[in-house]
């Protein structure tokens, strides 16, 4: 998939390996990168490397966080979120944790345990 020469000149080149993102990193970059746009999640399947299996699941996931928005069969990205943010972020954790291991709720310390269904 295709990058605006923005991101390509700015962007640090371990951002830069398509292969490497998520499917919701790939179908949140897709929505982005036409906002004026609404999209099939066929058309979205076609537009990533996302499987066709996985892409209604992970949409469902993306409007879950308000990330997405959707209308009959069509998706669009949300209209009030900062996504190159998103992307940031969801890049960011991705690196930590491959370079750093996945984090363990139990070194946190006090004050810092993991939220509960009531909380």
């Amino acid at each position: 998939m295709p990058i605006d020469i923005e991101r390509f000149e700015e962007s640090p080149v371990h951002e830069l390996r398509a292969g490497d993102r998520t499917n919701a990193e790939q179908i949140l970059s897709f929505l982005a990168a036409s906002p004026n746009q609404a999209f099939t999640p066929k058309e979205i399947h076609e537009g990533t490397t996302v499987s066709r299996g996985s892409v209604g699941v992970v949409l469902s996931r993306l409007e879950d966080r308000e990330l997405v928005r959707h209308r009959g069969e069509y998706w669009a990205i949300a209209a009030d979120k900062d996504v190159n943010k998103t992307l940031s972020a969801l890049t960011t954790a991705r690196t930590a944790t491959e370079q750093l291991g996945p984090e363990d709720p139990d070194e946190w310390g006090p004050g810092m345990e993991t939220p509960t269904e009531d909380t």
